[in-house]
């Protein structure tokens, strides 16, 4: 069963999840403010960080499409703007088998070895945010233009 959270469809399990803040790890960037750790659907083994929204301004799609190995997903290379290194790509094309996969929607996917994580906190400065608690991407996305213009009309 699934639920909505944020204007997105994502199983209930997923709610209690801690949110990340991700930098790249070769030059410190950061890269996603929304990350949420997560495991390779197609290799369980493989360890990972994924994300709800394209992480715009701050990586790039590079290259061409590609399959997986593990299925039959089309993915994407994914570049830090800053240093040029590969960090993760994107599911350009899910696979049928995933998509029925028990999955959390996101096609944003950062790799272990090419970020570094830091927990998020909540409003109040105390306890880590969860997905459960997370604004949805628009509202973030107004909440960071309104305080950078905020600081431009000072």
């Amino acid at each position: 069963m699934s639920n909505t959270v944020n204007g997105s469809s994502m199983n209930a399990y997923f709610h209690s999840k801690t949110v990340y803040e991700l930098s790249c790890k070769h030059c410190s960037t950061v890269v996603c403010n929304r990350g949420m750790k997560a495991i390779l659907l197609g290799d369980t083994r493989v360890e990972l960080y994924s994300t709800d929204s394209p992480p715009s301004g701050r990586v790039q799609l590079v290259d061409k499409d590609y399959m997986t190995c593990n299925c039959h997903c089309k993915i994407r290379d994914l570049a830090c703007l800053v240093c040029g290194n590969v960090i993760g790509y994107h599911v350009t094309h899910p696979c049928e088998m995933c998509l029925e996969s028990c999955n959390n929607g996101h096609f944003w996917m950062f790799l272990s070895d090419g970020v570094t994580s830091r927990e998020r906190l909540d409003s109040t400065g105390k306890n880590f945010l969860l997905w459960a608690r997370l604004p949805s991407v628009d509202s973030e996305l107004e909440e960071t233009r309104n305080s950078y213009f905020d600081l431009l009309c000072r």
